[in-house]
C-alpha cells in the first residue's frame, strides 16, 4: 500500500494542472505522508504542504528580490527533477549521535524571458520540508554578471485559519543593556493569535505554530554562514508570514541589510518540521541533515560539565582566589571545566591566568575564557574587548590561549544578523579551530546547523537564559513556564547554553538573599536532561557540596552532556514537558511542570527500561520536597504527579 501511494504521488509530479499556462508539480516524502505541491500560475511560484492529506501550509510565495532581477514574478516552471537522496553521519555534540537521513529532492527550474534564472531546491523527509534557492549568472553585453545582491526574499508561509502561535518577538536594534540588542533574548508569546508582528520587528527563529487539533509545525532556517544574512519571520497580514532580512539599525547601522553573493549561489535552507504531535519537532535533526562540515577538527575535542562563578557571584567573583575555589569545586564534582567570565583580564591578569590554568590542569580541569565581541556595534564595556573582532588581534590572543592550555572561549555581545556579523561568527570559529579552541556564543544569534558545519562550535545562548534568574524575581517566577517552552522550540534546532540547574535557594554567593528560586531541586536535575548542550556550565556553587541534598549533588556529578538519542513522551509548550534521552545504555526520563494544578499523568517506561529492572526515581511531593528512591519497573505505565515548579527523573541503574 505504501509503495502504491508513493507511485501515485510520483506520477502526479509529472501532471500539468491549473490553467493552460500554469504548471503544477507534486512530490512526497519517502513514506508518502508529507506532500509538497509547486505551481507557477500567473508567473508567481507558490508551494503548499500537506501532512496525511491535511493542509499545513496553504499556497505560499517563493522567490528572491535581487539587483539583477525580481525573481518572484514573470517566472515559468520548466522542469522539476525528482530523486531520492540519503546521508548517514555521526554527530556527538547534539541530540542524536547516529543519524540516517533520507528525503525526496526536487529541483524545480524557473525561467524568465526564456532564460534559466532560478532553481528552487526542495528536500522532503518523513518529518521535514526544506527549500533553498540557486541563483544563476546573467548574460550581459560583453560577458556575464557573476555577482549579485539579494535584497529580500519573497519566501512565505501561509498558515491555515485557526492556527495559533508560539513566538519569540525580535527586539529592535541598539536597545537593551548597553545597546546590545537584538540578541534573541525575549520571552515567548504562547497560544497567541496570528496577525501580530511582535514588537513591530517580527519574530526570531525558530517559530512554532499549532494547526488546531491537527498538529504542529516549526519554521526555522539552517546553513547560514558568512555568505548570507541571518533572517527572521515577519507577519505580512493575517495568516501570512514571510522571511525578513536584518534591521537597518543592527551593527550600529554599519553594513547593508542585503547579502552580496557570487554566482552561481545557493541560499541557506528554510525548514518546516511537521507532525500530528510534538514528537517530530523534538526529534528532528533537519538543522544538521542539510549541511556539511566546513573544515576538519584540528584536534579530538572533548566535552562535559563545568562550573562558573558569575551566575551566583557576578563580576566581583572573577578574581584569582574565587576562580581557584571553583576549580577545586569542579574537580570535586568530577567536572571538566570552569568558565571564567568577564573582567578576568583586569581582575586576574594574563600572567596570573596562566598560573590559574596550570593549577586547573593539575586538578584535571580546563578553563573557558569570556570575551567581548566588540568591535563598534554596542556600548558593552566589559573586557577583554577589541580582541575578537579583527583577525590579527584575535589570532595573537588565540595563540596565547593555546600556549596557556585554555580549552575554549565564550564570546558575548554580538550586534545583529547582517552579513558582516555572520562572517565574524565564521571567522572566530575558523581561527579558534586552528588553535584548538572550542566556541560558545552569548548575546548572539541562533545557531543554524553549526554543530555540523563547525566542528569546534559548542553552543549559543540565543534564549532568555539563567542570568535573568539572578537579575529579576519575575524571571524566577516564570522559570518553569520558560523551561517548558525552550524544550519544544529553541533547543530543538541547536545546542542551547542556558547555564542553569542551580541548587542554591537564592541567586547570591551567601545563599541567603537575592532572587529566590521557585523551582525544586528535582526540577534542576530534570532541566540538566531537558536542556541539551555538549558543554554545560551549571549554576551550582561550591557551597552546594554541603548545603544541597547528597542525592541531587550525586546526580549532577553523573548526568551526561553527550547524548545518543532523544524521544518525545508528552508535553505542551509553556505547560509541561516530558522527554527521554539516552547516553550509552543509560536512559534518563525527565519531566517538569509549570501548571498551577499538579500534573497527573501516566508514563509508559517500557521503551526505556526492562520489565523487572530497578530505576532511581527522583520525585517531588506537593511541597516541592524532593527525594531519590529505587523503583521496580512493572508491566503497566507508571502513574506520576508533578507539582507546579516541580520535576521528575527516572534513571536506570
Amino acid at each position: 500500500m505504501k509503495q502504491f501511494r508513493i507511485a501515485i504521488l510520483m506520477a502526479l509530479s509529472m501532471v500539468v494542472g491549473g490553467s493552460a499556462m500554469a504548471t503544477e508539480k507534486q512530490f512526497a516524502s519517502p513514506d508518502g505522508n508529507l506532500v509538497v505541491t509547486v505551481n507557477d500560475e500567473g508567473g508567481k511560484p507558490v508551494y503548499q504542504v500537506s501532512l496525511g492529506g491535511t493542509a499545513f501550509l496553504n499556497p505560499s510565495p517563493l522567490g528572491l528580490y535581487t539587483n539583477i532581477g525580481e525573481l518572484f514574478q514573470n517566472l515559468t516552471m520548466k522542469d522539476c527533477q525528482v530523486r531520492t537522496v540519503s546521508d548517514s553521519y555521526t554527530l556527538k555534540t547534539t541530540k542524536q549521535r547516529e543519524i540516517s537521513y533520507e528525503a525526496t529532492e526536487a529541483v524545480c527550474q524557473f525561467e524568465q524571458n526564456g532564460r534559466q534564472v532560478l532553481d528552487v531546491i526542495f528536500r522532503v523527509s518523513n518529518r521535514d520540508v526544506a527549500f533553498r534557492y540557486k541563483l544563476y549568472p546573467r548574460r550581459v553585453r560583453g560577458g556575464e554578471t557573476l555577482v549579485a545582491v539579494i535584497t529580500d526574499e519573497a519566501s512565505g508561509f501561509v498558515l491555515p485559519e485557526g492556527t495559533t502561535t508560539f513566538l519569540c518577538p525580535q527586539s529592535r536594534p541598539m536597545g537593551g543593556f548597553a545597546r546590545t540588542s537584538p540578541s534573541y533574548e525575549t520571552g515567548y508569546s504562547l497560544d497567541d493569535a496570528m496577525g501580530k508582528n511582535g514588537y513591530g520587528e517580527g519574530y526570531s527563529f525558530p517559530c512554532l505554530f499549532k494547526n488546531g487539533e491537527k498538529g504542529w509545525l516549526l519554521i526555522s532556517e539552517t546553513g547560514t554562514d558568512g555568505t548570507y544574512v541571518g533572517c527572521r519571520l515577519l507577519n505580512a497580514g493575517g495568516a501570512n508570514y514571510k522571511i525578513g532580512f536584518p534591521q537597518a539599525g543592527e551593527l550600529n547601522g554599519h553594513g547593508s541589510i542585503s547579502a552580496a553573493v557570487s554566482l552561481p549561489y545557493e541560499t541557506p535552507w528554510r525548514t518546516i518540521t511537521l507532525g500530528t504531535s510534538l514528537k517530530n519537532i523534538v526529534e528532528s535533526t533537519v538543522a544538521n541533515d542539510l549541511v556539511q562540515p566546513k573544515y576538519k577538527a584540528s584536534k579530538d575535542y572533548t566535552y562535559g560539565k563545568g562550573s562558573w562563578s558569575w551566575i551566583i557571584g557576578m563580576d566581583s567573583s572573577c578574581n584569582f582566589d574565587e576562580q581557584k575555589r571553583y576549580i577545586d569545586f569542579s574537580a570535586a564534582m568530577g567536572w571538566r571545566s570552569v568558565l571564567v567570565d568577564a573582567l578576568w583580564d583586569k581582575q586576574i591578569g594574563y600572567e596570573k591566568m596562566e598560573e590559574l590554568s596550570r593549577y586547573a590542569q593539575s586538578k584535571g580541569v580546563g578553563l573557558f575564557l569570556w570575551y567581548n565581541s566588540n568591535g563598534a556595534w554596542n556600548d558593552a564595556p566589559q573586557s577583554p574587548k577589541d580582541k575578537m573582532d579583527k583577525s590579527p588581534a584575535r589570532r595573537r590572543e588565540m595563540a596565547w590561549m593555546q600556549k596557556a592550555g585554555i580549552l575554549g572561549i565564550k564570546v558575548d555581545f554580538f550586534g545583529g544578523d547582517k552579513q558582516p556579523m555572520m562572517q565574524l561568527y565564521e571567522d572566530i570559529l575558523t581561527d579558534a579551530n586552528e588553535f584548538g579552541l572550542q566556541c560558545i556564543f552569548h548575546g548572539c544569534t541562533l545557531p543554524r546547523g553549526w554543530e555540523r558545519m563547525y566542528p569546534n562550535y559548542v553552543a549559543s545562548e540565543a534564549v532568555l537564559a539563567s542570568e535573568n534568574l539572578h537579575f529579576g524575581q519575575g524571571a524566577c517566577d516564570a522559570e518553569a513556564t520558560n523551561a517548558c517552552t525552550h524544550t519544544f522550540i529553541r533547543n530543538v534546532v541547536g545546542s542551547m547554553d542556558f547555564g542553569g540547574s542551580t541548587l542554591n535557594k537564592y541567586y547570591n554567593a551567601d545563599n541567603q538573599h537575592g532572587t529566590v528560586r521557585r523551582t525544586s531541586d528535582v526540577f534542576a536535575l530534570a532541566t540538566a536532561v531537558l536542556f541539551q548542550s555538549s558543554v554545560q556550565h551549571f549554576a551550582m556553587a561550591p557551597n552546594n557540596l554541603t548545603d544541597a541534598p547528597a542525592w541531587a549533588v550525586q546526580f549532577m556529578k553523573d548526568v551526561p552532556t553527550l547524548w545518543d538519542e532523544v524521544r518525545f513522551i508528552d508535553g505542551y509548550p509553556g505547560k509541561y514537558a516530558i522527554i527521554a534521552r539516552r547516553a550509552g545504555q543509560k536512559w534518563f526520563v525527565a519531566g517538569i511542570s509549570a501548571q498551577k494544578e499538579p500534573l497527573k499523568t501516566t508514563i509508559d517506561l517500557s521503551p526505556f527500561f526492562a520489565k523487572g529492572s530497578t530505576v532511581t526515581a527522583y520525585t517531588d511531593d506537593a511541597a516541592l520536597n524532593g527525594s531519590a528512591k529505587p523503583m521496580k519497573i512493572g508491566k503497566k505505565p507508571v502513574a506520576v504527579t508533578i507539582p507546579e515548579n516541580g520535576g521528575l527523573v527516572f534513571v536506570n541503574e
